[in-house]
């Protein structure tokens, strides 16, 4: 089994965000990094947040930072992962790439705790990068330029301390003195010598300072002090003139200000007043911002309340430090302060958010400082501030994002074409479900009524060099209506349009004149209001009509062209005339190429199924050149037509000769496409209407065609007037429909259903489940949580955060949700400190109930400091008013954590702890029937085919068993060689499994055709084996035949086609919130085309971040017989030159090979 790897959607989290100006000159962009995906966002003018540039680089990202070289224009990206190396990147603004600079191999690959690459540090002034790593080992790079002004990177200088772990290092602003970096450091070489344990309580942290010597080209410790051992971060503090240099400590409680020499000034940071005493509060992410005359700091606590930090110096003496309440928004694992006077806020999980400032925090309000800090028997005397809403901040802008996707299930509810993906998303407060459909997201800014049901609509500018259209015209079958576009869209009637006929075609034609095309003839409306009228000849009529701007073609019935030309003078001209010999079913003139009069191509389809191009030129006018052949030109011309039976048909056509080649064609819909040039970003596009809307356009470098989420549409063209830029104005059924398109590159869009927006209930999800559909289609699902306490607040939970508990205390409830209405039908809360963990429908034999809900629950579990639960239950419910209400019908104490339920033959299969057992309905509980215990460590996941049990153990992967129904006894009769600790796994069929470990492989097992065939004939099933065993296990042993190391904790898996008619692939969310697809091969030829492919792109086209790509993909075992799609997606991105040298080695041509892409793409989603 061959399988290609396709991400469908990249990772949505950000693990950390940098900001600066990378494309050099004024702009501000925000480089963020989702695990192996580096991503290049700019908010534009409206303030929405816009990727300009997303590459994968095969590594995980570890961490970011930016700097500039004195006197330079723009900014470098270091970064810092886990090939060992670190790379300085450069963004390309020209090819809309990232450029690598250099990059300088260090160490081991792979996240290490003694390789360098977890922390960055940068000299303020850029002339020094410090990566160190978590323990033992750090590296200082001198940076420098040479003659030509590029970048140059020295050798490594070590700063190295063994037996120290290092929490936070940070460089610090000596103006242009010798470069200094701080650490926070934690000696633990005393502690390991001694075996009481009386080192390790008495282990202190230390703050240090290391000065690189520019003169002697080696680096020093320079100076080490005692800081508290809660200190977790440091932030550079500007000097050098611009403040008093030295670092922020953020420490658990205090932020302290030391430097070399000068007594620490510490203040206390101010805590929510609902804390509970025994919890800390600790700093997780921080910003500065620094203006020519002052600075601040933005720090962000664990609960989410930030607070702006400033400092009272005199030069270098600092007087005072001053803790004021800022702003409360959800927590960050990092904060951008842009200069344009944004804040971008990469969320820990859920949706992240670009904010605007309204205000500096200079209005009084909540404050600590140093200056009236108390002390008291118990240490330091608190400040205390109650949360408000956003008051200096106001959110314009938020970045979906599904981090972390728990769980998920595809299937077709809504009946649509294509079917859903339901995905259970976020923790805590800001949990949702979350409906994904394949497509872009559609914003509808207006719809408004029509008097009768329209055929079609145009709109036209009155000058070519207008900004915004000025007409909307839309056409009846026997009237046309002429809308003004202004502040307002009205009805008018001085337009010169003929408004008593339906309209064939409406457009600007020379640089200021308007044309409208109806069938009896032309009419060309002049700037100063003049009308020039052409009459069809005889009875004949026209019913097709092509242009451009200085080009008119148009198809009388019977199949005559004749063909118009703008003159100098801005006239309307007949030029010529020429027979067809049937029919014309369509026509389209190419755009008129930059600095020219005409375009020479004119596309002509047939009722016969044949596309002829014809030739506009003078010189050869009329002869077709035309017809296919395989002659190889520089092609930047496409032609598409729509075909009949809802095929999208789109070929090449050749500049010089007008050959047609490289045809590709895609199913769009039961509907004949019709075909709209539209404007999406700037960009010419293509909108596709067949029976739903479909946008193709080129994003990036690749041309994506891609569902729009809306309803099936009549006609449409593009719309810009003041209100709205760049729109779409489009007709269905009677109504005028304006929207805009949002975020391009999207694979799916999504509609968010908010789980915990009540607010008495507070709860954060430890552990969150989809179960199987009701037959009703309703979803039922269970949140868990931690820490309730009932909060009346008015705040919003997903704001601000639920209130902290004293730990151990557990929230649950299950809810029954419509997903068509979004409303809650059901809403259980579990009492006792109870959690769910498992769910699962099951039909019994007596049916008395008809289908059941079995929930799995834990009473008072903890995981520290060691695990142990009061009691578990299984409950049984029953679906009452149509499966909308749940009615308890009893419980069942069990002596484990039930963490996996399954029906199996009319009973319930549980896995308890390492038990296996399967139970039947009683009237007060469930009895047990059979069981077995033989399982190594816990089960996690049961699938059940025929009479076949697939068990998932926690850390020892698959169990094949069986049930005997005449002996009453279960069976194990097949296990795993290799111990994988489990954490997705889904049935794929009769002899085999896919699996997710923790580690993020992802891997298939298959019990041998032979070993399977003997088992299901042995009359004994097997059984007489399983009893000697072997390896101390099963009898048996499955293969591994599929190994891929995906480089994300896989959540969940399923099994679906994502397309109507497609073949099913197996889809996979992940925590990082990214959705991917395994499609397996049905072609021996595609699964040498694509090896052979991606052969050549390990070797011409190398990770941008130095990790070796089959490395990569054999992190933990050798990557078997999986195709990485996500590289050969490369290679449109490629120069020229490389792509035609790769494609010499395929013997094929570029177009070949793009063609191939799209094909295997196009069969996923």
């Amino acid at each position: 089994m061959y399988l290609y790897s396709l991400t469908l959607q990249q990772a949505t989290g950000i693990l950390c965000a940098i900001n600066g100006s990378f494309s050099g000159g004024k702009s501000q962009e925000i480089v963020v990094a989702r695990g192996k995906v580096l991503d290049l966002l700019r908010p534009d003018d409206n303030g929405k947040l816009q990727s300009l540039l997303s590459v994968e680089i095969f590594g995980a990202i570890r961490s970011l930072s930016q700097f500039r070289l004195t006197g330079a224009q723009k900014d470098y990206i270091v970064v810092g992962s886990d090939s060992g190396r670190i790379v300085i990147l450069e963004y390309n603004k020209e090819k809309n790439t990232f450029a690598k600079i250099h990059q300088e191999t260090f160490g081991k690959s792979g996240c290490r705790r003694i390789v360098p690459g977890q922390y960055l540090a940068i000299d303020p002034k850029g002339r020094a990068v410090m990566i160190g790593a978590c323990e033992k080992q750090k590296l200082v790079y001198v940076l420098n330029r040479d003659t030509a002004a590029r970048l140059t990177i020295s050798s490594p200088l070590e700063a190295h301390k063994s037996h120290t772990i290092v929490y936070s290092i940070c460089g610090v602003d000596c103006g242009f003195d010798n470069p200094i970096f701080a650490a926070i450091e934690l000696d633990y070489g005393e502690a390991d010598q001694d075996p009481t344990g009386q080192a390790a309580n008495e282990a202190q942290k230390h703050l240090t300072f290391y000065e690189l010597d520019l003169g002697l080209n080696h680096v020093s410790r320079k100076w080490s002090e005692q800081v508290d051992n809660g200190a977790n971060l440091l932030v550079t503090v500007p000097g050098g003139g611009d403040g008093p240099s030295g670092v922020l400590v953020c420490a658990e409680n205090f932020v302290i200000y030391k430097n070399q020499g000068h007594p620490d000034v510490r203040a206390v940071i101010p805590r929510r007043e609902d804390l509970p005493a025994e919890r800390g509060v600790l700093i997780v992410s921080a910003a500065m911002h620094k203006q020519k005359s002052m600075f601040f700091f933005l720090l962000q606590t664990e609960y989410g309340d930030i607070f702006k930090v400033m400092l009272d110096h005199d030069n270098d003496r600092v007087k005072e430090l001053k803790i004021k309440y800022f702003d409360t928004i959800p927590v960050t694992s990092s904060l951008c302060v842009l200069k344009s006077g944004f804040l971008f806020a990469a969320s820990e999980f859920g949706n992240h958010a670009l904010y605007q400032f309204q205000a500096i925090g200079d209005d009084p309000d909540v404050e600590a400082s140093s200056d009236t800090l108390m002390e008291t028997e118990e240490g330091f005397q608190p400040v205390f501030f109650q949360p408000r809403k956003l008051k200096n901040l106001v959110r314009i802008d938020q970045v979906e994002s599904l981090m972390p996707m728990m769980d998920m299930k595809v299937i077709n509810l809504f009946e649509e074409e294509t079917p859903q993906i339901f995905s259970l998303c976020g923790r805590g407060p800001r949990s949702s479900l979350r409906i994904l459909r394949p497509g872009l997201a559609i914003s509808e800014m207006a719809v408004s009524q029509l008097p009768g049901v329209p055929s079609a609509v145009w709109t036209v500018k009155k000058n070519v060099n207008d900004e915004f259209d000025a007409y909307i015209v839309v056409s009846f079958p026997n009237a046309t209506l002429v809308l003004s576009i202004g502040e307002t869209v009205e009805e008018v009637s001085d337009s010169g349009f003929l408004d008593t006929t339906p309209s064939l075609a409406v457009s600007l034609i020379g640089d200021d004149s308007l044309m409208q095309v109806h069938p009896s003839g032309i009419r060309h409306i002049r700037e100063d209001g003049r009308v020039n009228e052409w009459r069809t000849p005889g009875k004949r009529t026209i019913v097709k009509v092509g242009s451009n701007r200085l080009q008119v073609v148009i198809a009388l019935s019977g199949g005559e062209l004749i063909y118009f030309e703008v003159d100098m003078t801005g006239q309307l001209m007949e030029v010529e005339k020429h027979e067809m010999s049937g029919d014309v079913a369509c026509l389209d003139i190419a755009p008129v190429p930059e600095g020219r009069r005409r375009s020479r191509f004119l596309a002509v389809g047939s009722y016969d199924n044949t596309i002829r191009i014809l030739s506009l030129d003078p010189d050869d006018f009329q002869a077709s050149v035309g017809g296919e052949d395989g002659a190889d030109h520089p092609a930047s011309l496409f032609l598409n037509a729509g075909l009949q039976n809802g095929v999208l048909f789109r070929t090449v056509v050749d500049m010089v000769t007008g050959q047609l080649s490289d045809a590709r064609s895609r199913f769009l819909g039961l509907r004949a496409p019709k075909l709209f040039s539209i404007i999406v970003r700037g960009r010419r596009a293509m909108l596709c209407l067949s029976s739903r809307p479909w946008l193709g356009y080129i994003h990036q470098g690749h041309f994506l065609l891609t569902p729009l989420s809306y309803e099936t549409l009549e006609y449409a063209a593009s719309f810009s007037s003041d209100q709205c830029a760049e729109g779409v104005v489009a007709v269905a059924g009677d109504a005028l429909r304006v929207f805009t398109i949002e975020r391009l590159g999207e694979t799916f869009n999504e509609t968010a259903i908010p789980l915990r927006a009540e607010e008495r209930e507070a709860a954060k999800k430890e552990c969150f489940e989809a179960a199987g559909m009701g037959e009703n289609g309703n979803a039922e699902q269970m949140e868990n949580g931690g820490d309730d306490e009932d909060n009346n607040d008015p705040l919003s939970d997903e704001q601000y955060g639920y209130p902290k508990a004293e730990s151990g205390r557990w929230v649950s409830c299950i809810r029954v949700l419509d997903p068509r209405s979004t409303e809650t039908t059901c809403l259980l809360e579990l009492q006792d400190n109870e959690a769910a963990f498992s769910i699962c429908t099951v039909n019994f034999h007596d049916k008395e109930y008809g289908t059941l809900l079995a929930v799995g629950t834990a009473k008072g579990l903890q995981f520290w400091p060691k695990r142990s639960f009061e009691a578990g239950y299984i409950h049984i419910y029953r679906f009452k008013e149509d499966g909308r209400v749940l009615e308890l019908l009893h419980k069942t104490q069990v002596e484990g954590v039930p963490l996996a339920l399954c029906q199996f033959q009319g009973r319930l299969l549980a896995g308890i702890g390492p038990v296996l057992r399967l139970y039947d309905l009683g009237k007060r509980r469930l009895l047990r029937k059979c069981e077995n215990k033989l399982f190594p460590n816990t089960i996690t996941s049961i699938h059940t085919y025929r009479d076949r049990i697939y068990v998932g153990d926690m850390q020892e992967s698959f169990h094949y068993c069986k049930y005997r129904r005449d002996e009453n006894q279960l069976y194990i009769f097949a296990d795993d060689t290799v111990p994988r600790w489990l954490t997705a796994s889904h049935h794929i069929d009769f002899d085999t499994m896919a699996g997710a470990d923790k580690f993020g492989n992802v891997y298939f097992v298959r019990l041998p055709q032979d070993v399977s065939d003997e088992i299901e004939e042995d009359p004994t099933g097997g059984k007489i084996k399983w009893e000697h065993g072997k390896l101390n296990g099963a009898p048996n042993k499955v293969e591994e035949i599929v190994q891929y190391h995906i480089g994300d904790v896989v959540t969940c898996l399923h099994k679906a086609s994502l397309i109507p008619g497609g073949g099913e692939c197996i889809i996979y969310g992940t925590v990082m919130g990214s959705l991917g697809a395994l499609l397996s091969f049905t072609s021996r030829d595609d699964v040498d085309f694509f090896s052979h492919l991606e052969m050549h792109m390990r070797q011409e086209h190398p990770p941008l971040c130095g990790r070796d790509h089959m490395a990569y993909r054999s992190s933990y075992f050798p990557v078997k017989d999986v195709i990485d799609g996500d590289l050969c997606e490369q290679f449109p991105t490629l120069p020229m030159d490389l792509q035609r040298k790769i494609a010499d080695e395929l013997d094929r041509t570029p177009g070949e090979i793009l063609k191939k892409l799209e094909e295997i793409r196009n069969k996923i989603i």
